[in-house]
């Protein structure tokens, strides 16, 4: 009896530790393969988007052939169009920008130590210290070394782009067998919720797509115009960072703030506060009045949630991350609202149990009554 106890005892330590085990290789291979994934939801982002002006020419009597290279063959004559017209000059003033850096830290140097002689004590503390101007601020020609740094090679990285391309084109020229798939993920009972919810997310990731495109043009136009206009050099690289930074909610703004106002400050302290003042009264318009209205349409997230997530996503992968938090927050609320909401029946009185809570109401007499309501 003991023996037979004992064995048991054996076996189940060992089932528990090969399950450990099991969970340990799974979590260490999603974590190797977590660029794979993330690559493979920005993939089906782009798909996604790229299937609604699909869809549209196949309801007009367009095979799914023909219109996918339509569509396609306008994509990638706007982006050569774009390359052509814009690029040249990207390059010649990035090259201009890189070859100027030590001249734009050695006057910001001069600046900083100039306005802190009026301070004399922080001044001999950084004397002290044994630290120039000129090592402490941050290195701009190190900092782009480091974001140009790829893990892979020149090949590696072609191969992965032509495969990313050559995915999004399969996911939009044959959707079919991937939507059998997706659906047999869930019991039939739940594929109406399914459906449902990826119809949600479709259009929300298409209304968000379109909101930044049309804000980072905005965007990019104004900050290349008045950069110009105020001479700081490099106004049309700073507008295609700018075109960018529309992609990533908050965070976008220091990112195409900051590197224009450390040049601007370099050409004198004015400048640099005109520079200041048109990034904030840019940020106010678009973020307060012009975004929120085309996203209004398409896309009903709360900026707290979109926040959340985009603080997870950039935690955990990066820039990429970053890019993908607001379409991954539109995937979330799409399937809460489909498999958890819609299990409850609507409350009326939501509105009501809102205010008691942000006024801080007397909650005595609402308890009361739901206390009668259930007997």
């Amino acid at each position: 009896m003991q023996q037979s106890n004992a064995d048991h005892l054996y076996k189940a330590l060992i089932k528990a530790i090969s399950f450990a085990a099991g969970i340990v290789i799974f979590l260490w291979f999603l974590i190797k393969i977590s660029g794979v994934l993330m690559l493979l939801l920005f993939a089906v982002t782009i798909a996604i988007v790229i299937n609604g002006p699909v869809t549209l020419l196949e309801k007009r009597k367009i095979k799914r052939g023909w219109a996918s290279l339509i569509v396609f063959g306008i994509i990638f004559l706007v982006i050569a169009l774009i390359g052509w017209l814009v690029i040249p000059t990207i390059g010649e003033q990035l090259t201009l920008l890189i070859g100027n850096i030590p001249g734009y830290i050695q006057q910001l140097s001069k600046l900083i130590a100039s306005s802190l002689s009026k301070y004399p004590d922080v001044a001999k503390q950084l004397e002290t210290g044994g630290n120039s101007m000129a090592e402490w601020i941050p290195s701009i020609p190190a900092t782009l070394m480091r974001v140009g740094n790829f893990s892979l090679n020149i090949l590696g990285s072609v191969l992965i782009v032509i495969i990313f391309l050559s995915l999004i084109i399969y996911m939009v020229l044959v959707p079919r067998p991937l939507v059998e798939i997706y659906l047999s993920l869930f019991s039939p009972q739940d594929r109406g919720k399914a459906t449902r919810a990826l119809t949600k997310a479709s259009i929300m990731l298409i209304g968000w797509m379109r909101a930044n495109v049309i804000g980072g043009a905005i965007q990019a136009v104004a900050v290349t115009v008045v950069l110009n206009i105020l001479k700081v050099p490099g106004a049309f690289v700073w507008g295609a960072l700018a075109f960018f930074a529309q992609f990533i909610p908050k965070l976008g703004f220091y990112i195409m703030a900051i590197p224009p106002i450390l040049i601007a400050l370099s050409i004198s302290p004015t400048t640099a506060i005109w520079v200041i003042v048109f990034f904030l009264a840019l940020d106010e318009i678009l973020g307060d009045f012009v975004m929120p209205r085309i996203r209004s349409s398409t896309m009903n997230i709360h900026p707290a949630s979109i926040l959340i997530v985009l603080l997870a996503m950039a935690a955990a992968f990066g820039a990429t991350g970053a890019i993908l938090a607001t379409p991954l927050a539109a995937i979330i609320k799409a399937y809460y609202e489909e498999f958890y909401l819609s299990r409850f029946k609507a409350d009326p009185r939501v509105e009501e149990r809102i205010d008691t809570i942000l006024y801080r109401k007397d909650t005595a007499n609402d308890v009361d009554r739901e206390v009668v309501k259930s007997k």
